[in-house]
């Protein structure tokens, strides 16, 4: 046990490099951007697995010698266990005064009442006859404890073993779906994924999802219910599915969870040819109150349609913040509404060069700072502008943003876990051998029958229990009718022996 404690401790100092650093199964952008700021340490660290910690050889090999370790513990202590079971309850001593609780029974006690009783409470029990007339009633309880001490022990074994297999096995996908849209099961679809050591895109299951309609219910100020109507296609067939909070979709093992959801924006760009882009752009909720921010992009704006020349200044740009609530009535600028009610887009424009030509990846969800501050982008507005629905904000070439509307998306997760049903057997069997482990005391009870016509009852402990005295004392009185405890003042006699 000494040795699982240390391994422990060392599995928990081993973990921190992967809570230090990024990793490659939670986010490969965070790990490239990391060997762009560091781009000399960063060599080394992998190397050294710090951006794979979980399934690099040094974690691996602690987390197997735990196992290992548990098991040696737990295997010996099994054997131990049954036999103890199967054994025969140990007799009193000869003097049986010597023990923790003594009593002199001066009433009499019936043979098959006690055992009647004791078999009723459910104690173990052994009868033993001696040549000279003596009968010994020997009683024991507790040996649950034991077994839920086992099981606790157990439990983490599956535990780990079910951590191991989803490390290895498990892969998920987050993706923001507006409704009438669609995706299929790739790599390349979602806005975020995660794949096990042991899993790659060849693995995926093979499926479409189209959201076609979206509901989110609110109450005070807060959502209470997201409700999604998705239909989804296989290789063996199609169906309709109404996907709710903790209610996922299951296809082919993988689930599809309802995770949250937001707001859409609709706008259209009409650029100084005349020529209208409609874009709809999802925005990522800020606060509870869904105040969002994203961003518009038009690369491909300012292009004339007869030359097909392009401005320096061609490519339009716009951080934007959509307030679902706006009271105009106050300064502020932020609502405390998520519903509907007043919607309004707070916008900053920008013209130049969007830095989408330079093969960086970079979020669709902000405008590139690089380039505005290398000056490559330039702001036009210096104040930032308020529109509602229908109302249009210009820019000072003529060019116009129209907030034409809003939509919601729903977040979806999709996700495959083999490890968590041995997880969650492990939680159970956890649970069910700690309160057994905590609760139950292993005690032993003794009742001795004299030739010369008295009776003796005793009590040990084997664990700590303030309860002794008066659990043997209620089972003498079961068994001795008439039977009267002695006074507390007198049960403290440390020689235990009471008549």
């Amino acid at each position: 046990m000494r040795t699982a404690l240390l391994l422990l401790l060392a599995l928990a100092l081993a973990a921190i490099p992967g809570s230090t650093f990024p990793q490659r199964t939670i986010s490969a952008v965070d790990v490239a951007n990391y060997y762009d700021e560091h781009p000399d340490l960063a060599p080394w660290l992998d190397r050294l697995w710090a951006f794979d910690v979980y399934t690099s050889p040094w974690f691996s090999a602690i987390y197997l010698l735990l196992m290992i370790s548990l098991a040696g513990c737990i295997v010996p202590r099994l054997g131990v266990h049954w036999k103890a079971l199967r054994a025969k309850v140990p007799d009193a001593p000869k003097r049986m005064s010597i023990l923790p609780y003594h009593r002199v029974v001066a009433v009499e006690a019936n043979q098959s009442m006690a055992r009647a009783v004791l078999k009723q409470r459910r104690w173990r029990t052994t009868v033993r006859e001696a040549e000279d007339g003596t009968v010994t009633f020997a009683a024991e309880k507790g040996h649950l404890r034991e077994t839920g001490n086992l099981l606790f022990h157990t439990s983490i074994i599956f535990m780990l073993v079910g951590v191991a297999v989803g490390s290895l096995m498990s892969w998920y996908g987050n993706r923001i779906l507006s409704e009438d849209k669609a995706y299929c099961n790739n790599l390349q679809q979602y806005d975020e994924y995660g794949l096990g050591a042991w899993v790659d895109e060849t693995s995926l299951p093979r499926f479409c999802l189209t959201l076609n309609d979206f509901d989110a219910q609110f109450t005070n100020g807060g959502p209470t219910a997201y409700d999604a109507d998705v239909a989804y296609e296989t290789a063996d067939g199609s169906g309709d599915y109404g996907l709710e909070v903790n209610h996922p979709l299951n296809i082919d093992g993988t689930n599809v969870f309802l995770i949250g959801h937001g707001y859409t924006a609709v706008v259209t760009y009409t650029d100084r040819y005349g020529q209208t882009q409609t874009l709809h752009q999802e925005l990522l909720a800020m606060d509870a109150a869904m105040n969002s921010e994203g961003a518009f992009k038009f690369p491909d704006a300012n292009v004339d349609p007869e030359t097909g020349r392009v401005d320096a200044d061609a490519e339009v740009g716009f951080d934007a913040i959509l307030v679902p609530t706006y009271d105009d009535a106050t300064a502020m600028l932020l609502g405390t509404d998520p519903e509907l009610n007043n919607p309004v887009l707070a916008l900053t424009a920008y013209t130049g060069d969007l830095g989408l030509a330079d093969g960086q990846p970079e979020s669709v969800y902000a405008i590139n700072e690089a380039q505005v501050a290398s000056g490559n982008l330039e702001r036009v507005n210096d104040q930032v502008e308020v529109i509602g629905l229908g109302d249009a904000m210009t820019l000072p070439d003529g060019t116009t943003l129209t907030f034409d509307g809003v939509e919601q998306y729903a977040v979806l997760q999709v996700r495959h876990d083999p490890g968590r049903p041995v997880v969650l057997a492990g939680a159970i069997l956890l649970l069910g051998g700690l309160l057994p482990a905590l609760a139950v005391r292993r005690r032993r009870f003794w009742i001795r029958w004299n030739p010369d016509g008295t009776v003796e009852t005793a009590g040990l402990n084997r664990n700590d229990y303030d309860g002794l005295d008066e659990e043997c004392d209620e089972l003498t009185a079961a068994i001795a009718p008439g039977y009267e405890p002695p006074p507390a003042s007198d049960s403290d006699d440390p020689t235990g022996s009471q008549q």
